[in-house]
C-alpha cells in the first residue's frame, strides 16, 4: 500500500487542484456513514482542511469491509472526482476500492453531537479529530511559519537558547527545578541543600524566557529571536495561564525603544493579515462557531495607527475618566486588564503602547531613564484584552544595571556573563516578548489557553 501517493483533500476542496474522473487515493477517518437506496454515503476527514470529502459507493454489497465501519475508523478510497449532484458540496468521489485501515468500536467518544470544551480537554489525545481543534492545530503550524517568515524576511537569525536555566530572567522566583537529586533524603550542607552534588553542580530550572541568552546572540549578529518554549511555576488558574507555553522574543542590537515599537507593531499586523489570508478556512469557521466578531477585530488592527501613550499620561487619563474600575488607579500601579481594554475601546478605539513605566514594577535588566523613576519599558495594548506584547530598551550601562540587580534583590555574581556583555562593546538594544499561546486566542476567539495548546500543562494537570 503506497500511502503517499494519496490525494489530500485541501488539494480538492480548498485549491481545486485535482482534476476530474481521474482514479486517486483518498486516505482519512470517516466521520458519518449513511445507506440509502443501495448507495452509501461516507464522509472522509484527512485533516487537512475543514471540509469533508463524501466517498458515494454504490451497491455497498461489492465492499465487505462496510461492514465493519463506524465512526472513527481510518479507511483508504481509490475512486474518480466527480462533480457533486447534491447541494452543498461541489465534488464526491465516485468509489472503485475501498479499505479498512484501523477499525473504531462503538465506544469512540467523538460522535456526530457536539462535545463541550471540558470534555474534549479529558480526551486531549482525540480532540483534535473535531472541527474545532483540527482548524486550531493548523492555525497553530500556519502562524507558527508565519513568525518565522515574518523574521526571516528582515534579516534575523533564529537562536536556540536553553530550556534549563541557572537564572531567572524575570526575577519572579515562579520556576521549576530541575534536579537527579533524591528528594526524600536530599544532601545537605549547612543545613541547606548542597546542589553542588546535583547534575549540573549547581541548582537549575526550567526557563523562564530565552531573553537574557538571545541577548549574547544580538551582540555577534545584530538582529536575532527565539521561538521556543517556556515554563512559569505561577499557580494560577485562570483562563489565560499555563505553566508551559511558547514564547516569541527578538532581540536587536543597535536599537532604542522606538524601534521596538516599530517591530512590534508589523510584527502583529503581519501576523493578523496572514491568518486572514493564508488561514481563511479556520478562520471563516471561527468567525461562524467562536467568535464572530474575530475577523472584524483583526481587521480592525491591521488597519489601525497604534497610539504611543506615556505612562503618566495613561494613568492620568483613567484617573480622569469617572470609571469605577475594581482595581483602583494611581501612578506606580501595573495596570489591570481593565485598565489597558478602558484605554484601547473606550478612549482611542485601536491599539495603544504604553510605554515609560515605574521603575519598580519593572524587571532589572529595563533602562533607566534619566528621571530615575522610569524605565524605557513598552507594553502594546489590543481591544478585547489588552496586553498583548511586552518589550523594552535593555539597560546598556555597566553600573547602572549592577545596582539595578542589588535593588531587585539579585546577587550580581550570578549574572557575571550579563554584565560582561556591557563592559565589550556594548550597544543599545531592544526587544519584545510574544506569548504564542496567547496570540492565537486572540486571533481565534478561542477563551481558554488550554484549548489552544494541544497538550495542557496546568496545576494539577499534566496528563498525556
Amino acid at each position: 500500500m503506497d500511502y503517499f501517493k494519496r490525494t489530500r483533500i485541501s488539494k480538492i476542496l480548498l485549491e481545486n487542484a485535482v482534476p476530474l474522473n481521474q482514479n486517486i487515493i483518498v486516505l482519512g477517518w470517516v466521520r458519518t456513514i449513511r445507506e440509502s437506496k443501495g448507495v452509501a454515503f461516507i464522509e472522509i476527514n484527512d485533516g487537512s482542511c475543514m471540509g469533508n470529502l463524501q466517498a458515494v459507493l454504490h451497491d455497498p454489497t461489492k465492499f465487505p469491509a462496510l461492514e465493519k465501519i463506524l465512526t472513527g475508523a481510518s479507511v483508504r478510497a481509490v475512486g474518480k472526482l466527480v462533480e457533486s449532484p447534491a447541494s452543498g458540496q461541489k465534488y464526491e468521489l465516485t468509489v472503485s476500492e475501498f479499505e479498512l485501515v484501523g477499525e473504531a468500536d462503538q465506544t469512540f467518544p467523538l460522535q456526530k453531537k457536539r462535545h463541550s470544551f471540558e470534555y474534549l480537554r479529558e480526551i486531549a489525545h482525540l480532540r483534535p479529530r473535531t472541527n474545532t481543534f483540527g482548524a486550531v492545530n493548523r492555525i497553530r503550524s500556519k502562524i507558527a511559519y508565519a513568525v518565522h517568515e515574518f523574521f526571516q524576511e528582515r534579516g534575523f537569525y533564529y537562536i536556540h537558547t536553553p530550556i534549563i536555566s541557572a537564572s531567572d530572567a524575570e526575577g519572579a522566583g515562579d520556576l521549576f527545578r530541575v534536579t537527579t537529586l533524591d528528594l526524600t533524603k536530599p544532601p545537605m550542607k549547612d543545613g541547606i541543600i548542597d546542589f553542588d552534588l546535583d547534575f549540573f553542580g549547581s541548582e537549575a530550572f526550567l526557563t523562564v524566557s530565552g531573553q537574557l541568552e538571545a541577548e549574547i546572540a544580538a551582540m555577534a549578529l545584530g538582529d536575532v529571536y527565539t521561538f521556543g518554549p517556556t515554563f512559569r511555576a505561577e499557580n494560577s488558574n485562570t483562563s489565560r495561564h499555563a505553566s508551559e507555553f511558547w514564547m516569541i522574543e527578538p532581540e536587536m542590537a543597535f536599537a532604542e525603544l522606538e524601534d521596538d515599537m516599530a517591530i512590534a507593531t508589523d510584527f502583529l499586523k503581519y501576523l493578523f493579515q496572514y491568518a486572514l489570508e493564508q488561514a481563511a478556512d479556520e478562520m471563516a469557521f471561527f468567525g461562524q462557531w467562536i467568535d464572530k466578531e474575530t475577523p472584524k477585530t483583526l481587521e480592525h488592527v491591521i488597519n489601525s495607527e497604534f497610539v504611543r501613550l506615556p505612562y503618566s499620561e495613561a494613568i492620568k487619563t483613567l484617573e480622569e475618566s469617572g470609571e469605577n474600575f475594581e482595581f483602583p488607579v494611581k501612578w506606580g500601579i501595573d495596570m489591570q486588564s481593565e485598565h489597558e481594554r478602558y484605554l484601547t475601546e473606550k478612549v482611542f478605539r485601536k491599539p495603544v503602547i504604553v510605554y515609560d513605566y515605574p521603575k519598580d514594577i519593572k524587571a532589572f535588566y529595563m533602562r533607566v531613564n534619566d528621571d530615575g523613576r522610569t524605565v524605557r519599558a513598552m507594553d502594546v495594548l489590543v481591544p478585547k484584552i489588552g496586553e498583548i506584547i511586552g518589550g523594552s530598551q535593555r539597560e546598556e550601562r555597566y553600573d547602572v544595571l549592577r545596582d539595578n540587580m542589588i535593588s531587585k534583590g539579585l546577587n550580581p555574581d550570578n549574572y557575571g556573563w550579563y554584565l560582561d556583555l556591557r563592559k565589550y562593546g556594548t550597544t543599545p538594544h531592544a526587544g519584545f516578548g510574544l506569548g504564542f499561546e496567547r496570540t492565537l486566542m486572540y486571533i481565534t476567539g478561542m477563551a481558554n489557553i488550554r484549548d489552544i495548546l494541544p497538550f495542557p500543562r496546568v496545576p494539577r494537570w499534566a496528563k498525556f
